[in-house]
């Protein structure tokens, strides 16, 4: 369900982002307050980090579910995301993309930048995501 304080929009003259899990546009209200979730691994509260590119996709997800969970909102929050991948490819690409559809199915996409990266803070960890929620 989205939020009154938060439009997303794909402007008329720019290529349709949604088949690729993305907007173009977050629009926030003045009126409304940022929630900031810091960049998430795709590990548990066991640290233990699967070598499966989708599990960790999963569980990245799972946890800014419930950070933002703990301060009341839920994914359609979201105004904006910024993805690293390790060994960024089409194959990754595509997973991002299928996983997206499944959290926003009504293709209300945050706005997102990914970023292809060596390697991130833990070994092992194939994705991390930040993200910028409103209430």
């Amino acid at each position: 369900m989205e939020k009154p304080n938060l439009e997303i929009s794909n402007p008329a003259g720019i290529y349709d982002p949604r088949p690729h899990g993305y907007s173009h546009v977050a629009s926030v209200s003045v009126n409304s307050s940022l929630v900031f979730v810091a960049g998430q691994g795709g590990s548990r509260t066991d640290g233990v980090l699967s070598d499966d590119f989708r599990t960790q996709v999963g569980i990245v997800f799972e946890n800014i579910a419930l950070a933002l969970k703990s301060k009341g909102l839920t994914m359609a929050n979201i105004a904006k995301l910024t993805t690293l991948v390790v060994d960024y490819d089409e194959a990754k690409h595509e997973i991002l993309i299928e996983e997206s559809n499944k959290i926003w199915p009504d293709q209300k996409f945050p706005v997102n930048t990914l970023i292809p990266v060596q390697r991130l803070a833990l070994t092992g960890m194939l994705i991390e995501i930040d993200a910028t929620a409103i209430d």
